[in-house]
């Protein structure tokens, strides 16, 4: 403590000689000064995310689809594969999660093959787990410039096989409680924390209406890549499709459709497949680079990675994992909740996503502007890279400087979060 009581000293002197101990909001400011090694984000891109088995990529391999949106993102960019020191695809439930499947859509894409490729599966947080590892490479020296993706196809694999596990996992409180179906975990969720039937319909409805109004008005265009896909017909006859919107945001969700929906989890449950995240497929890719790289090579900054955080909490209710990674990212920052503008909170349950937002006390105007995972759906290795991206496009739309967070849940009993800054036109 001593010594990080020296080091604030020299990095917030106080206007006195006395002295002081380190407080995150005494460094706040310090969290904007803008340097040379920062790890920005240049681009990002999302394919649309389809309905597992019965949307538009249910016959898509997820090479196909990660390589949409890494090939996309480079062009767009306008930087060559070259140039990329690495790249890291979240994924969760390929083979050795996706390691083939990866370097696959690695060549598909055009990039050579002395780029390598490496795949991460910390479950939900898959996605950002990627950005993470590719701006720690930043971070390192190890390299100047990485690609993070994330990519899941939910209609070709199944989250049903849990693996090989010893047989002393139930004689073990814990390791038990991490085989517990995530819709149980949501359960415990509301009857611990008091989070009502009415309240996860009425969180679910504002996923679909605020993602119907963004859909609607084209606030997703620039996010996102048009996937041509193949579909299997019934017949045996195959059709190409261009796919160029989410198809699982249903703009007539009305409170009274989703309060017929049953339980699914509990006969006297409160979670419903209306108030829960939709299963899907999807991709999506960020360009990361070192700010001084990036003003070299004349790229824009998109935002500018702050601060992150990953935490564990109990297995039996995992979904309260953003209430604690969130103000760990936060003080990391040097910012407080009222700091933020943007919350992107993934919607895993309904019930999940309440108590977060209500336990952090996070104005509902600022948390999911654009709808969220029960609207759009959670393709789990993609789904915390498709948040950056929406969340950075969304600030961006806003044009003003702003500071933004990435937040979700995560299986097995943790929570992840990141603070983005968007620099401001």
């Amino acid at each position: 403590m001593q010594r990080l009581q020296v080091i604030s000293g020299h990095l917030c002197p106080p206007s006195t000689g006395e002295k002081r101990s380190v407080r995150p909001s005494d460094c706040a400011a310090a969290a904007a000064v803008n340097g040379p090694d920062d790890v920005v984000v240049v681009h990002g891109l999302r394919t649309p995310i389809g309905k597992a088995k019965r949307g538009a990529f249910k016959d898509t391999t997820p090479d196909e689809l990660l390589s949409a949106v890494m090939s996309a993102v480079v062009k767009d960019a306008g930087v060559s594969p070259h140039l990329l020191g690495d790249v890291c695809v979240g994924n969760v439930l390929q083979p050795g999660a996706g390691a083939l499947m990866a370097r696959v859509a690695h060549f598909l894409s055009g990039f050579p093959d002395s780029v390598p490729v490496y795949t991460v599966n910390r479950q939900c947080s898959s996605g950002l787990q990627a950005v993470l590892n590719i701006a720690g490479a930043i971070r390192s020296g190890s390299i100047d410039l990485g690609l993070a993706c994330g990519v899941e196809s939910m209609s070709l694999r199944s989250v049903a096989n849990p693996g090989d596990l010893s047989s002393r996992l139930a004689d073990n409180d814990k390791a038990r409680d991490c085989v517990i179906p995530m819709g149980v975990t949501s359960e415990n969720v509301a009857e611990r924390f008091g989070i009502s039937r009415e309240k996860q319909d009425a969180f679910a409805l504002a996923s679909h209406q605020k993602a119907a109004r963004a859909q609607a008005s084209g606030a997703f265009d620039d996010e996102m890549v048009a996937v041509v896909a193949k579909m299997a017909e019934r017949d045996g006859s195959e059709r190409q499709v261009k796919v160029t919107k989410d198809d699982g945001v249903r703009p007539g969700s009305t409170p009274a459709g989703l309060a017929k929906l049953p339980a699914v989890f509990k006969p006297d449950g409160t979670t419903t497949a209306g108030n829960s995240s939709q299963v899907s497929d999807g991709a999506a890719a960020l360009l990361l680079a070192r700010r001084a790289v990036a003003e070299a090579l004349g790229l824009p900054v998109l935002g500018v990675l702050r601060a992150s955080a990953v935490v564990g909490v109990p297995p039996d209710v995992m979904g309260v994992g953003p209430a604690v990674a969130i103000p760990e990212a936060l003080r990391r920052a040097g910012l407080s909740v009222s700091d933020v503008d943007v919350f992107e909170i993934n919607e895993a349950f309904a019930s999940q996503a309440v108590y977060c937002v209500e336990k952090l006390g996070i104005p509902w105007a600022k948390v999911n502007p654009n709808g969220g995972a029960i609207a759009l759906g959670h393709p789990l290795g993609c789904t915390g890279a498709r948040q950056v991206v929406t969340l950075l496009h969304h600030l961006r739309r806003r044009r003003a400087r702003a500071y933004g967070v990435v937040s979700m849940c995560v299986g097995t009993g943790m929570g992840a979060a990141a603070v983005f800054e968007y620099p401001g036109q």
